[in-house]
């Protein structure tokens, strides 16, 4: 007896499934912070993705943009995730990882001490534009 496809999943589980994601806490709290995107509007870990949908995953410095093939809820080997997932990701963005890094330094007066809250999210703010 064969078990029956789900035409619908949950997609933080299928973004843990088709190996975008290590763990499935990773991929619901990407969603979570609005860095997945379906149909131009992020989306809750909750949100059920069906086959024909098309994905955004902002991974910096990438955007990745994947097709939706088949629905799948469990984890596979990664050489059968191209039956479920096609990555259409222009190569524009994928030159983006190949380009050299610019590691941000920040210059702190010696003994100032450890940076405030406040510099502390404003550090973060830069790290993220870039």
């Amino acid at each position: 007896m064969e078990a029956k496809k789900p035409e619908t999943a949950r997609i933080d589980k299928y973004l843990w499934a088709v190996r975008i994601y290590k763990t499935r806490s990773q991929a619901a709290e990407a969603c979570r912070k609005g860095r997945v995107i379906m149909d131009e509007t992020p989306v809750k870990p909750s949100r059920l993705v069906k086959a024909g949908d098309h994905l955004l995953v902002r991974k910096l410095p990438v955007t990745y943009s994947y097709l939706v093939l088949q629905v799948i809820e469990r984890r596979l080997p990664a050489r059968e995730v191209a039956f479920f997932c096609e990555n259409r990701t222009p190569q524009q963005e994928l030159d983006k990882l190949k380009k050299d890094h610019v590691t941000l330094v920040f210059k702190r007066e010696r003994g100032s001490g450890r940076p405030t809250k406040k510099e502390r999210r404003l550090m973060d703010r830069l790290r993220e534009d870039n």
